[in-house]
């Protein structure tokens, strides 16, 4: 996966919230020391502390007003701290749970195969999901799914449904306290609401176009799932939606079927036969067109290649598909690694939430990481689309077919596919010039983290939020 990192002004958000906490603070009271921070408040007292001193020491006469101004100043400090407590009080939510690397254990359930369906509609999704479970070990353990701003429509074990007190549900989990032993079906039928989804995870729509973003935890905002690494399966992926909105439907691995249906709607059938986890599922839904091509592999098959933008994007995706083909030539050419489907899409928005995603055969991309114009793209520019193209295809062997066990292990798969898409622009360019500008990067900003108060190794043994792992250490290409 690779960040988007845009220039941006430091926030003024504190000073702006301090500020207009001390504006109702009586004007008699001269409070400009607040306008930095709130440690000026105590600083401030000693001043007052040292004016009360020279006070005394004034005509007696003085002495009784004197009191009663320090008294009113002592007041009003002490409002606007009582108010900046208030102010910056935390909202009731969850408590945050901190994950632990020692604390892992493999799942007690596994799933085989996985068929999703989903029904896009303007006001809300329906999103159905069928899953082939099978227990790890013997023995009778819960099966507890992850699901976040999910509404829960029905549930079925082995074709029969669950009657609330059959299972548990509540904000962020769905238990089944007793699944039945050996190999079961699973189906499970939610409502979601992408137009509302302001979060950019899961799935959203956005400009017109449905579009999701699923690592690290997004998936669990589509439909209940054990949301981890570990759990890798085989899926399909059945989209409807109506023909004149969305007429192009996308998702991960070949394209088995499509065709239209009653009411102006149509549908695709999508198939990935290989195992994959779902942070890697992606839908695409909207009016996009493409430029195609055909690479030949090294074993004679062709493989069809599509660009997906906006109609009057197309022209500027000349230099995208140049290093899509070059980087799959030169994977074979070095690593022996040979695109494994007879499809590869890229898809690029100007909303994508992230730099980039290796979704498996459905890469999404920001569209400042694909469009280059000859008239006004530089040299960087182009430099830099040849190296994340390159890095999220990479992505297809070392981080989709061998993934990681768990979000500690993100290191793995990005620090070897950063490896190999710097070599690759090293040999598509200058080897020299490449080096140089790496390190620099690593100077400008992994030394500097490394300095303050975000730094962590590269392994940190916990986390709170799995979001935090993208920091300086994969500012670029993760």
């Amino acid at each position: 996966m690779a960040r988007l990192v845009l220039p941006c002004k430091s926030s003024g958000f504190a000073r702006a919230g301090l500020l207009g906490l001390i504006s109702s603070v009586p004007t008699k009271c001269r409070v400009s020391f607040l306008e930095n921070s709130a440690r000026n408040i105590s600083r401030y007292r000693r001043i007052l502390t040292s004016e009360t001193l020279y006070q005394r020491n004034r005509c007696f006469s003085y002495l009784s007003q004197a009191r009663t101004r320090q008294a009113n100043r002592r007041l009003i400090c002490s409002v606007a701290t009582e108010s900046l407590q208030k102010l910056v009080e935390e909202p009731a939510m969850d408590s945050p749970k901190e994950i632990f690397l020692k604390d892992y254990k493999m799942p007690d359930y596994y799933f085989d195969t996985v068929d999703l369906k989903f029904l896009l509609g303007e006001e809300k999704t329906i999103v159905s999901s069928k899953i082939t479970v099978f227990p790890r070990v013997e023995g009778s353990y819960p099966l507890v799914l992850n699901g976040h701003d999910l509404k829960l429509v029905s549930i079925w074990i082995n074709s029969k449904e669950l009657k609330e007190g059959e299972y548990q549900l509540d904000s962020r989990h769905l238990t089944l306290p007793s699944p039945p032993s050996g190999t079961f079906t699973l189906e499970i039928v939610t409502e979601i609401y992408p137009q509302k989804n302001t979060s950019l995870e899961g799935l959203y729509k956005s400009s017109g176009n449905f579009c999701t973003q699923c690592e690290a935890e997004g998936f669990r905002k589509i439909t209940f799932y054990q949301d981890r690494p570990d759990i890798m399966a085989k899926y399909t992926c059945r989209i409807e939606a109506e023909k004149a909105l969305y007429p192009v439907l996308l998702s991960n691995g070949n394209l088995i079927e499509q065709g239209d249906l009653e009411g102006g709607r149509h549908y695709a059938l999508w198939e990935d036969p290989f195992k994959k986890p779902c942070y890697l599922f992606a839908l695409v839904a909207g009016q996009l067109e493409s430029r195609d091509d055909i690479f030949v592999t090294r074993s004679g098959r062709k493989v069809s290649l599509r660009i997906w933008t906006p109609a009057k994007d197309v022209p500027k995706t000349a230099h995208a598909m140049y290093s899509l083909k070059e980087a799959m030539k030169w994977d074979e050419d070095v690593f022996g690694l040979e695109y494994d489907l007879d499809l590869f899409n890229i898809v690029a928005v100007p909303d994508f939430n992230m730099g980039a995603m290796e979704n498996k055969s459905l890469n999404i991309f920001n569209s400042k990481l694909v469009l280059a114009s000859p008239e006004t793209a530089s040299d960087a520019d182009h430099a830099a689309i040849l190296g994340v193209i390159g890095h999220e295809y990479f992505h297809n062997w070392t981080g989709n077919r061998v993934t990681c066990r768990d979000w500690f292990q993100l290191s793995l798969k990005e620090g070897l596919t950063v490896f190999r898409d710097q070599e690759f622009s090293s040999d598509m360019g200058s080897r020299t010039v490449k080096r140089i500008a790496d390190v620099s990067k690593l100077r400008n900003y992994q030394f500097p983290q490394d300095a303050g108060p975000m730094a962590h190794p590269v392994r940190p043994h916990s986390y709170i939020k799995m979001d935090n792992f993208y920091t300086g250490k994969f500012q670029f290409f993760v």
